[in-house]
């Protein structure tokens, strides 16, 4: 099992999970970055300090996308396991995780974590891709 392989599969076991705005925990719930953090965690990534205390509007896309380009590759945006950054509206930014045919994202207007099929209705801004060998075998 790869790498993308794991953070898909983490990120599709959250499926269902409430949503909650700076959520971190499948407990009390999650959002988007909440979600990432946990699928990358459980794919054996390092996620690091994990950002809390935005908005649901606002956000620097360029430094969103500076973070991630610290700790991870670019990637292709259609492996399993990538995690992607979309404009989801005006000035409003939002994570996902390629999984399962379609996307795993916290739905705030479904307010739960779900599977949505096919590509996404947002410009793509960024994909990044788990780290290689971070943890069984790749």
């Amino acid at each position: 099992m790869t790498a993308g392989d794991r953070v898909a599969a983490a990120a599709l076991a959250a499926v269902g999970v409430r949503y909650r705005l700076h959520g971190r925990d499948v407990e009390h719930g999650l959002d988007c970055v909440g979600l990432v953090a946990l699928a990358l965690a459980g794919g054996g990534a390092r996620t690091g300090v994990v950002p809390t205390g935005y908005g649901l509007r606002g956000g620097d896309p360029d430094a969103v996308a500076a973070m991630l380009d610290a700790r991870f590759a670019r990637g292709s945006g259609w492996a399993d396991g990538d995690v992607l950054l979309f404009a989801s509206g005006p000035g409003q930014l939002h994570l996902a995780v390629r999984a399962g045919g379609g996307l795993v994202h916290a739905d705030a207007g479904l307010r739960r974590v779900v599977l949505r099929p096919g590509v996404a209705p947002w410009p793509l801004l960024g994909a990044w891709s788990p780290p290689i060998g971070t943890s069984g075998e790749d």
